[in-house]
């Protein structure tokens, strides 16, 4: 789940390709109206030059190609042709030479799926996926998720989907293939680690229900530990744990384990309500920075609540986005241990247009940094205290990453 910021104050210029965006639908409703040759001389003479406004240059940008490719397709093309999945095509393939796995533009059917996976209730698979070293890799596959439960692992790299090959998939692209109704399968051919060859795992979909946040109160040494899993940061996380937290401060614990393992991130804003309950008012939870060299701080309000009591913080290579900003705020201000594996480095932010057609596109804007100022992109949060998770401890229902954390809390 990648981190989206939604209409937030002060909203940035996405990219100048948004200008060509514009102009295209433009174009296009001239040909709905009626292509009449004045109409189509009108629009070869659109020679635009465009701002480059992240190298401060300008590029006269000719469209004589682009008609040109469409008028043979008018002309010569056998079958009928769709005018507003063309034009659609071509904001795709606009969108996906920026070369960013993270932007990409959604057609009212994806986005639709996307809205309803970021509030936590979809029918496919239950798993996460990025890019990752230019591989098409589980992030983290849900708890209880037919992903899980088949026996796909964080890392695994997807090699074919339904016996197509998915190595040059975008994310958009391989969600929508994975995705699909509940009691319908999916073989996945993945590349683990320590194989030797792929191997085909068959998953049958189902309707995807997933809490944001779960809490129990933990016994150990005589102390009452509070362990706060947070599986991803969904649009009601911050009313949820907030309720949480309510709940917590009634017992007198004496620590708090925060188990961010899997959680691919989700909402920004929800990163900031979370992280704010750890450390004090005022303080930066994160930072955004823009390609202009703006930055913007995010502090800590309306919380605090958890700020005096000791907290580790669980992390694992499935740990993305929203979840490493928390982790990272509070390692910097509070001297959170993270126990488990490096985290997975997801280090931009992408916001959310939606138009009128009910399409949308998630647009990387800019990258975060920790508030002290650390850029985790690529490079992930190393632990602390650094415990593996093997398959062995998996298939025996054995948590050594959580058994380290109770040690350390109770120290």
């Amino acid at each position: 789940m990648n981190e989206v910021r939604l209409n937030l104050k002060n909203k940035k210029v996405f990219t100048t390709y948004l200008v060509i965006v514009l102009l295209l639908v433009s174009f296009m409703a001239g040909l709905y109206l009626g292509r009449s040759q004045h109409v189509q001389n009108n629009l070869r003479e659109q020679n635009v030059e465009l701002a480059n406004l992240n190298s401060d240059k300008t590029e006269k940008v000719d469209f004589n190609l682009f008609w040109d490719v469409w008028e043979t397709i008018e002309k010569k093309y056998i079958n009928d042709l769709d005018y507003q999945k063309m034009l659609r095509g071509a904001i795709t393939g606009m969108v996906a030479s920026l070369d960013d796995p993270y932007t990409a533009y959604m057609d009212p059917e994806t986005s639709q799926e996307f809205q309803e996976e970021i509030t936590g209730t979809f029918e496919g698979i239950g798993a996460e996926i990025g890019i990752k070293k230019n591989n098409l890799t589980i992030i983290s596959p849900l708890p209880s998720s037919p992903a899980e439960q088949a026996g796909i692992k964080a890392r695994d790299i997807i090699i074919k989907i339904n016996g197509e090959d998915a190595t040059s998939m975008n994310l958009i692209e391989a969600v929508s293939k994975m995705r699909g109704e509940k009691g319908s399968q999916v073989t996945l051919s993945i590349i683990r680690n320590g194989w030797e060859e792929t191997k085909d795992i068959t998953i049958t979909r189902d309707t995807i229900e997933v809490k944001s946040v779960t809490w129990d109160l933990k016994k150990q040494n005589n102390k009452s530990i509070a362990y706060i899993e947070l599986s991803y940061f969904g649009g009601d996380t911050s009313t949820e744990f907030k309720r949480i937290v309510t709940d917590i401060m009634a017992y007198e614990v004496d620590g708090v384990i925060l188990d961010l393992r899997g959680n691919s991130g989700g909402y920004l804003e929800s990163s900031i309500e979370v992280g704010s309950e750890f450390v004090a008012s005022g303080q930066i939870v994160a930072i955004e920075e823009f390609s202009d060299g703006q930055k913007d701080e995010y502090k800590a309000k309306n919380g605090s609540r958890l700020v005096t009591i000791p907290t580790v913080v669980l992390i694992d290579e499935g740990s993305a986005s929203a979840s490493e900003i928390v982790a990272g705020a509070l390692r910097d201000h509070r001297q959170s241990k993270l126990i488990g594996m490096k985290s997975y480095g997801k280090g931009s932010v992408q916001e959310l247009e939606h138009y009128d057609d009910n399409s949308s596109l998630r647009v990387t804007v800019a990258k975060w940094l920790t508030p002290s100022g650390k850029n985790i992109n690529g490079e992930g949060l190393s632990p602390d205290i650094e415990v593996d998770l093997s398959d062995e401890d998996y298939n025996n229902d054995r948590d050594p990453q959580l058994n380290k954390a109770l040690e350390v809390i109770t120290q």
